[in-house]
């Protein structure tokens, strides 16, 4: 292809916003806060070593504006009420060598975390592994206002952007599945209905953070559940992004609904929605990030310069070699050494990749888990700091 973007080309958002390069640091549950949801100085340090390894865009998972709809008890909340000295100083630490910090903004709703929330989704649902109540349409009509807030305030301590969470089976993606959503108002229905919220949300944090400062979204593909929310109905709602602020959109899919399967478990070998992101493209102009499934520098390369996106987002490959974006630059490491687990219980890789950005962030490079494959210590680990942080979650927001 001629004129080809390269994968170290930079990108112009459509804010006006320079990104360095095409490679993000997709939004991951870190599970560092301090259960205040603070930053701690652990997580300062993991995410100003992924500035260092020469991302141009780093994104920080599931930052909540009220504490009853988390998802963890070790994610950060961002309100009236926090410590803005401590997200400024994350802002920095993450935000150096030019990479775009940003916060992504999250609402667990129906999957609120238990032990910590009472959980609310679009509609009231009793099935095996989730129940939930239905939000009424007070809150609902709350939540652009709250999104708005959070991302005003990251504004103001310092972050590069926010990225409305609409993917995963988290509020925004609730609305738009028909599997969560059986509401018969104006925000149940047809897709168009469905996707009301998201399109309020953006608009309200536009205003509250004015034209100049990025703003993604990141959205499923599919619920990759029968019944779900479709490919066709994401082609829908990505053309009504089309027409609002929005400055990139993030690729994802599947859902945490029970017994849906990740999208590493479903989705084949290689990146997973680079296929969906070119039928995007001939709804949308605006520019595409696609997440999961890289793993060398050839599938990323190929995935830019064959015009499918205009960023990709790693996860797991940097947790594994943090400084991948540099190694990749100076044609070193193509591919990271994936480990090969024995077993995987459900949770298990998730708890074994969290517990890795600890012993990173902790500077522990050859910890615990940097060679182990059996997955049973990081789940023990996973829980019992949960379960800690539940606690202090507990009785701070008491």
């Amino acid at each position: 292809m001629t004129n080809a973007p390269s994968l170290f080309a930079p990108l112009t958002l459509p804010c006006g916003v320079t990104l360095k390069n095409r490679i993000a640091k997709s939004a991951m549950s870190d599970s560092l806060g301090d259960g205040t949801g603070h930053p701690t100085e652990a997580q300062m340090r993991l995410y100003s070593r992924w500035a260092e390894g020469g991302l141009a865009l780093s994104i920080i998972g599931e930052v909540q504006g009220v504490p009853g709809y988390i998802e963890k008890p070790g994610n950060l909340l961002l309100d009236p009420a926090s410590d803005m000295d401590r997200f400024r100083e994350l802002a920095r630490l993450g935000g150096a060598n030019e990479t775009g910090l940003w916060l992504q903004l999250g609402h667990a709703g129906a999957l609120a975390y238990a032990p910590t929330s009472r959980p609310k989704g679009p509609s009231a649902l009793d099935l095996p592994g989730l129940h939930c109540e239905a939000l009424s349409r007070d809150e609902i009509a709350a939540l652009p206002g709250e999104f708005a807030r959070t991302a005003r305030l990251a504004r103001e301590a310092g972050f590069g952007g926010v990225q409305v969470h609409a993917a995963h089976g988290f509020v925004l993606s609730q609305f738009l599945s028909p599997l969560f959503n059986q509401r018969e108002d104006a925000y149940g229905g047809s897709i168009e209905n469905r996707m009301r919220l998201l399109v309020q949300v953006i608009d309200a944090v536009r205003a509250a953070v004015g034209s100049r400062f990025p703003i993604a979204v990141k959205l499923n593909s599919s619920d990759q559940l029968e019944g779900g929310f479709a490919e066709g109905e994401a082609l829908k709602v990505i053309g009504a992004l089309d027409a609002t602020s929005v400055d990139l959109i993030d690729i994802s899919g599947g859902t945490y609904f029970p017994g849906a399967k990740s999208a590493s478990d479903s989705a084949g070998r290689g990146p997973y929605f680079l296929d969906f992101a070119r039928r995007a493209r001939a709804v949308t102009t605006k520019p595409l990030m696609a997440t999961g499934g890289f793993k060398t520098r050839a599938q990323a390369d190929k995935a830019v310069s064959s015009g499918a996106v205009d960023m990709v987002g790693l996860a797991r490959a940097l947790v594994l070699e943090p400084d991948l974006p540099n190694l990749w630059q100076a044609d070193r490491v193509p591919e990271p050494a994936f480990p090969r687990f024995i077993e995987t219980p459900e949770g298990g890789v998730t708890a074994w990749y969290t517990m890795r950005m600890t012993e990173i962030a902790e500077n522990r490079v050859n910890g615990t888990f940097a060679g182990k494959i059996d997955l049973s210590d990081a789940m023990a680990d996973y829980d019992a700091r949960d379960a800690e942080r539940t606690k202090i979650w507990l009785s701070h927001f008491s």
